[in-house]
């Protein structure tokens, strides 16, 4: 009886740890997924005023920024000059990508003012908010596109390379919320990207005649 309940003993110590491990990995995988998540939800930044930059980043080698410049006087002027660029990366990524950035809760309601956000979740995404304002006394004027190309703001993400082994995919989503941004006020500049070397970039020029 004493040799039968040693072998049994030493049996359960090998038996025990194989689901424990099981679970490690399983967890480590939805780890995994979720850090390919950006959301924006609950009462965030909602009745702010003023400037409000936001830049949320999941998974490797993505590149964002939200850059706003204000002058004032006779002869002010703005000029904003950005470059973001990836070339030559390459990330391993063995099994299926699963990607979403969202906006949702009441995030941003009731706001006013400039709001800038950048949600990119995945590999290799460059994303570029710009907003340039100038008060001057040289009166009001329409920014035309190749002044906007001029400004010098460039966003690429060209040139990415992931290394796959085959498998699903996996799966895409964006998405803002009906229950966000409700009554917004002001100028909303918002890139949104769930996937693999992606390029969005919004630009706003201003120009406003001072008064006497």
């Amino acid at each position: 009886m004493k040799r039968a309940t040693l072998l049994l003993s030493r049996g359960l110590l090998l038996v025990l740890p194989l689901p424990l491990y099981a679970q490690q990995a399983d967890d480590y995988a939805g780890m995994l997924g979720y850090l390919n998540n950006t959301r924006l939800e609950g009462r965030a930044l909602s009745g702010a005023d003023g400037a409000m930059v936001v830049n949320m980043a999941a998974g490797d080698l993505n590149l964002q920024a939200n850059l706003l410049g204000i002058a004032s006087g006779e002869n002010a002027q703005v000029n904003i000059d950005a470059r973001q660029r990836l070339a030559g990366n390459r990330v391993r990524a063995d099994g299926a990508l699963d990607a979403s950035a969202s906006i949702g809760g009441q995030a941003l309601n009731g706001a006013s003012g400039v709001a800038m956000i950048n949600q990119a979740s995945g590999i290799g995404n460059a994303t570029l908010n710009v907003v340039t304002a100038t008060l001057a006394q040289q009166g009001i004027r329409e920014t035309n596109d190749e002044a906007l190309a001029a400004s010098g703001a460039l966003a690429s993400a060209g040139g990415q390379g992931t290394a796959r082994r085959g498998g699903s995919a996996g799966t895409r989503s964006v998405a803002v919320e009906d229950t966000a941004l409700q009554g917004f006020d002001g100028v909303l500049q918002l890139n949104q990207i769930a996937g693999t070397g992606n390029t969005t970039a919004n630009q706003l020029g201003i120009s406003v005649q001072s008064t006497p």
